[in-house]
């Protein structure tokens, strides 16, 4: 089983898109290891994007996220990294195709309604940022 990070960041959240995000990776079989809604700070949202800091849209990267409540969520299954990218689509919804998740409810970046782990390596980095002390959860 693999493992990833989701965040259906603030602009999901206010849209109320939190059910419908969710019960896409549930019909594709991921299970919910752990679910939180909570308020990001700059602090943490900097350390999250850390390897983008220096391009030109790393600031507007730390508004989105912090604007408003995400939910953070761990989800579990076969080969979860890359299916859930491929139920994410594209990082631009402008470009993401019609049935994932940003190409039906994308807006403008930087708000794409959601986030998931890129790899391995990046959900043991951001599961270990966002859910600090739950030795369980970078267990891989």
């Amino acid at each position: 089983m693999e493992r990833t990070l989701i965040i259906v960041k603030p602009d999901g959240v206010a849209r109320g898109l939190v059910g419908t995000v969710l019960e896409r990776f549930e019909r594709r079989g991921f299970r919910i290891l752990r679910l939180e809604m909570r308020q990001i700070d700059r602090a943490l949202a900097e350390q999250h994007y850390a390897h983008l800091a220096g391009k030109p849209f790393f600031e507007g990267l730390l508004e989105a996220i912090t604007e408003g409540p995400a939910v953070v969520a761990v989800l579990e299954r076969e080969n979860a990294i890359k299916i859930a990218r491929n139920l994410i689509g594209a990082t631009n919804p402008v470009d993401a195709a019609a049935g994932t998740i940003r190409g039906d409810f994308g807006g403008e970046l930087p708000r794409n309604v959601v986030h998931g782990s890129d790899s391995v390596e990046s959900y043991l980095r951001e599961a270990g940022l966002f859910f600090p002390g739950d030795r369980d959860l970078l267990q891989i």
